[in-house]
Formats: C-alpha cells, structure tokens, sequence
C-alpha cells in the first residue's frame, strides 16, 4: 500500500524527515501547492521504487489516494516505472488513472464481466482494529463472498492486526468458519465467472463450464423464478443434499428444494446445462436506473454515484464533495407515474438543512414542497403528482449531502 494525503502515516514526535517531506505533512491544505508539490513527487516515485525492487517479485501494486488527479500524483510516471520494474505488476484504479482493476469500498460491486474488480470490505466496522468492534456474522460474510463471486468479481476481505501483531482470536474464528465453509462449497467459487443472472439480495451465480451455480440467500416463495436460459437443462442437484428440481418453460427457470434442505444462509444449487455456460450474455434481473446529479464523490470509482440512492439497498448511498453544501439529484422512471409520498433516508447524519422536493415540467421543475431537515427516516405526504422525472434538491447542507435512500411512491 502506497501512503498518500488520503493516507497518512502518523508522525512520531522523533520522526526525521526532511518538512515537506512528511507523510503526514502530506495531508496538510498546501501540500500540492508548487513549491511542495516537486518534493512530494520525488518522495512518492522513491518509496515505489524501493517496495518494487527490495522484496523480489510482486503482483499488485494497490495505491490508496483519492480526490485527486493522475498529475497530482505524478501518476504516469510512477505507473510506468513500476511496470517497469516489475513487467507482470497489477496496479489499482487510485492514483488518477483507471489502469487494471476498480475497488469498490465497503459495499459489493456492481456486475461488470468487462473489467476486472475487487470490492474491498472489512470483517468489522473498521479498517484499522479495535477492541470489541463489531464484527460482521458469518451469513453476512458468506453472502457478500457469493455476492462479489456473482457479479464477476473478488473480495478482498480486510482483517486488521492486533497492537501486538496477532489477528483477534475472534476474527481468527470467522476466517475459519469462511474456510470451513469453502472446503465443502468451495466449487461454486473457485475459477468461477459471475453470472449467467446479475446478483440481487436474493440470489446470486457463478458458472464454469456447462454448469451453472445458484446461490440462494432467501426464499420469498415455495419457488424461486428466473429468467430463462437459452441451454437446456440436463441435471440439477443441491450441492448440501436433498432433492433439487429446476424447470424451463415459457420463458421462465423455476427451481425449487426440499424445505429441509434449504441453508439459512445459502442454497446452492448446482445446474448442468447442454452446452456451455460460460458464454451466454449475462442476464440483468433488476432493470437499470436512471438517476442523474449535479455532484459525486469520486465519481471514477462509481462507488457512489446517484442510481445508489434507488436501488433499495440501505448499504450503498449516493455521495457528494466534502464541503458541497448544494446538490442536487433526479430520477427517471422512464414513463409517467404517479406519485403522492416520498421516503429520504440521510446515510451520515443531519446534513440537510433545506431542501425542495420536485418533478419535471417540460424544461423546468416545479417543486411539490419545501423542507428542512431530512435525518435517516424522512416521510412526506403530498398531492398526487403525475410525472416521469422527480428530483430532491438540496439547497443548504452542512457539508456534502449523503443519500442512502430515496422512494417516490404512491400515496
């Protein structure tokens, strides 16, 4: 990991080096102002050299520096030089330029079988360990495993040292929980691609070969119900036991599972098709959203862009800059809809402190009502308005406006 502004190191009161030079000094408002900026450059393409030339081969180079420029960063000219160094070199999408692979933070990525990507998510709360964090369970660590597997991706699953050096004997459980897990499970993930079905908080798949893997989180019904695939279906068993049926017909996958051999935290059904899974085109089961707005944090990395805010998924939030204190942000339904009652939830505090709630009139919005406050479980009322494109728009916030939800209902 390459230390950056976003980064820093801390500064021991006997640290010795050079002002200006000083991880933590790097961090400072100025430090990309000229004068800073060359020493700073300099101090950035040492450290890289000497990681990638003092310990023998390496794979991936994982800078973690945001919210700013490839050129802040020197980015071309660092990028290069490690390639250089070491030809076979990963290097992330964090330094200002896209390069091999995206890292969405603290939330399962999006499908994308087009570019590669790894979600980066702690075992706890935070990044850095401290004593009694809360720690997530196991079904949440088993689905969000399936979950990165499913949408084409990888998990990079943060588990961070004790002050001594040791991993907590309670993480050390859960990492063997993980382990057990795969050791039986293990052939619906490994050099698995995502797909043939986009993942949802229902359900997830993997697939090799001609066989498709089927991970289900939950049971809403006696069966689940899929989209069809254009294979036949040869055989389909569940991988922890008990009878399995899966179906085609008029366009739709129907599969079900004896009761008693449901997982609480994850059927899996293993699917053998007449031909190969691996190139059929990957099948959406949520249609795509439309949602625009006038500011993202760090809209590279996609991480928290406005569909983030309709995708009834309480994780994920629709982000602006630190300091934004206006923004704005709209969804289109695509058709005409009526709408007489909206839900907002804040996902970081009481930031708003004014705003309007609106929908599109021809070039021009026409606000329904006005507010103030909006906190985690905001719900208005209102007379039902007609219309294909409503908007909230924030117009006083104490720092960067942050959405986990927005719901435009019926009354």
């Amino acid at each position: 990991m390459i230390f950056t502004h976003e980064n820093p190191p801390c500064l021991a009161p006997e640290c010795r080096l050079p002002p200006g030079l000083c991880p933590r000094r790097i961090g400072h408002p100025d430090a990309f102002t000229p004068d800073r900026h060359p020493r700073y450059l300099d101090y950035l393409r040492t450290q890289v050299r000497e990681l990638l030339t003092g310990y023998g081969r390496l794979d991936i180079l994982w800078f973690d520096g945001l919210g700013k420029t490839a050129a802040d960063y020197g980015a071309v000219e660092v990028n290069h030089m490690a390639r250089e160094l070491q030809p076979h070199l990963l290097i992330n999408n964090r330094n200002g330029l896209a390069e091999d692979f995206d890292t969405p933070e603290q939330r399962v990525g999006k499908y994308q079988d087009h570019r590669a990507w790894e979600s980066c998510i702690t075992i706890c709360r935070q990044w850095a360990w401290k004593p009694n964090d809360e720690m997530k369970s196991l079904k949440d660590c088993l689905q969000t495993l399936a979950l990165c597997a499913g949408g084409d991706g990888n998990l990079l699953f943060n588990v961070g040292p004790m002050s001594d050096g040791r991993i907590e004997p309670r993480q050390v459980g859960r990492l063997k929980e993980m382990g057990a897990w795969l050791a039986t499970y293990g052939e619906s993930i490994y050099a698995t691609r995502g797909g043939p079905w986009h993942p949802t908080r229902i359900v997830a798949s993997t697939r090799k070969g001609s066989t498709v893997y089927l991970h289900i989180f939950r049971w809403e019904k006696e069966t689940l119900e899929l989209p069809a695939l254009p294979r036949a279906v040869k055989s389909a068993a569940s991988l922890g036991g008990g009878r399995a049926t899966v179906r085609q017909q008029n366009g739709k996958l129907t599969v079900s599972v004896d009761p008693a051999a449901r997982d609480a935290i994850d059927t899996i059904v293993k699917i053998e098709l007449a031909g190969s899974a691996v190139d059929i085109p990957a099948i959406a089961l949520v249609p795509p959203i439309k949602a625009t707005a006038s500011n993202v944090y760090h809209p590279n990395m996609a991480d928290h862009g406005p569909q983030q805010a309709f995708d009834h998924d309480p994780s994920t939030r629709w982000a602006t800059d630190a300091g934004t204190k206006q923004a704005w942000i709209a969804r289109d339904l695509e058709k005409p809809v009526t709408v007489g009652r909206v839900r907002i939830n804040e996902a970081i505090g009481e930031r708003v402190r004014r705003f309007e709630v609106g929908y599109r009139e021809g070039d021009g919005w026409q606000t329904i009502f006005a507010g103030e406050k909006i906190g985690r479980a905001f719900t208005k009322v209102f007379p039902p308005v007609t219309a294909r494109e409503f908007r909230l728009n924030i117009l006083e916030a104490t720092d960067g406006p942050t959405i986990a939800e927005i719901e435009f209902l019926e009354k």
